[in-house]
């Protein structure tokens, strides 16, 4: 979906919906806006549902003043104003109250950018702007102020946080980002000590380059494939409705037949990916006027290696990615549906997947088909796409049950006689 094609109205409604859908903001909290090419501003309205928003609510702000909507703009106008005014690169401006971005902003601190490698180029340098009351002219100046420092994140004292973007989806890219690695940061400090990278290995991680291959004409198409896609696209879908993807985190590929899968493309909307943007690889070929997923030699390995495996998902769930960025292991021993699904789950180094994919693809056993990623991701692998993701919630679930146990005592896990008898009974190699 290309949605800077949308009227700005239509704009402001759809992320809006996202945000308040993914309890990011409350009824009455939040502001967007898009400055436009005729230079006139078109904001959320105030004091109107942000859960039942329509385009007939968003107001325009004319470049002359003049107002026009059925309603107020938002109290935090002033703000918004100010930002383009210091900042002529910026066309659209996000404020939100999300939880874990609010308890930096109470504590007065900035999350760690370097803790996966996606933050730190999806939101830049974040700055922090000092108390102002919501609404005045002294709050504008000193989110202006740190607008003007080259700042496009900034997290306001006892407030919230404001993004700026040259679109109101690049805005919203960053501010998810920035909440997931809040989130995944405050977990992480539940049960353990947070590793961040270095900014040689964030350098490393943005520079990596696409495989060089070259490219088919898709002009077969079975009904297998069709269906695949169909299948795939919801699960992907309700990955990102599930938060176990973000908009751009997340990679879900299906085994077609021998060489040949289906895998999401790279830098695409998880939320509105369609069918025919997956791209059919086949072999060392890719189809013609698509860019697959940077990890697709890893999946590539994976399918090579072994035949019993026909969907692989790599993601970013905050519960997981609490054990990926930190000192500790995730135990499958809690459950018998965890140990069932979850079995062994190694740990590899960062980078790993993409200097050593053969490597990699060889831990992926009938006894292994979870493998977490330092500081980067996890990567489960099934034998039905259903499999896969359902392998991909009970570990997500059980990283939250173990993180939330950490309030209760200490954890018993299943003993080695148990785990026997779970082996014999569900026939577990």
């Amino acid at each position: 979906m290309k949605m800077n094609m949308l009227h700005p109205a239509d704009q402001l409604v759809m992320i809006m919906e996202r945000i308040y859908g993914y309890g990011m903001t409350t009824t009455s909290g939040g502001n967007l806006s898009i400055l436009d090419d005729n230079g006139d501003i078109w904001i959320t309205p105030g004091s109107i549902d942000k859960g039942n928003l329509t385009r007939n609510d968003i107001v325009c702000i004319k470049k002359d003043g003049t107002i026009a909507g059925n309603h107020k703009p938002s109290s935090e106008y002033p703000f918004h104003q100010k930002v383009y005014q210091i900042r002529p690169d910026l066309k659209a401006v996000l404020h939100a109250h999300p939880p874990a971005l609010v308890a930096y902003s109470i504590v007065r601190k900035i999350p760690t950018t370097n803790i996966i490698p996606n933050v730190k180029f999806s939101c830049g340098d974040i700055g922090i702007a000092k108390y102002g009351l919501p609404g005045s002219t002294d709050l504008g100046d000193k989110i202006a102020a740190e607008f003007k420092k080259g700042f496009n994140t900034v997290i306001l004292e006892n407030h919230g946080v404001v993004v700026g973007g040259n679109t109101l989806f690049d805005c919203f890219k960053s501010f998810e980002t920035l909440d997931f690695c809040a989130r995944l940061e405050i977990e992480a400090n539940r049960i353990g000590t947070p590793a961040s990278l270095t900014d040689e290995e964030i350098t490393w991680y943005k520079n990596r380059q696409h495989l060089q291959m070259n490219e088919f004409v898709a002009n077969r198409i079975t009904s297998f494939e069709k269906a695949s896609r169909r299948d795939m696209t919801t699960l992907i879908h309700r990955a990102y409705d599930q938060q176990l993807f973000t908009s751009t985190q997340g990679t879900f590929s299906q085994r077609l037949e021998r060489d040949s899968f289906l895998i999401n493309p790279h830098g695409e909307d998880r939320k509105y990916l369609e069918p025919e943007s997956l791209v059919r690889i086949e072999g060392d070929y890719k189809e013609m006027g698509k860019e697959p997923s940077r990890s697709i030699e890893l999946h590539r390995e994976i399918y090579r290696q072994h035949p019993h495996i026909n969907s692989i998902i790599i993601a970013h769930p905050p519960n997981i990615m609490a054990f990926v960025v930190s000192d500790q292991m995730l135990d499958s021993k809690t459950i018998p549906e965890s140990y069932i699904l979850m079995r062994d789950i190694p740990k590899v180094e960062f980078g790993s997947i993409y200097l050593r994919p053969k490597e990699i693809a060889k831990i992926f056993t009938p006894s292994t088909p979870i493998v977490m990623v330092q500081n980067d991701c996890v990567i489960v692998a099934g034998d039905s796409m259903l499999n896969a993701y359902d392998r991909l919630e009970v570990a997500e679930y059980s990283a939250k049950a173990i993180i939330s146990s950490k309030e209760l005592g200490e954890i018993v896990s299943i003993n080695d006689s148990q785990i026997e008898d779970i082996k014999h009974a569900f026939h577990l190699q």
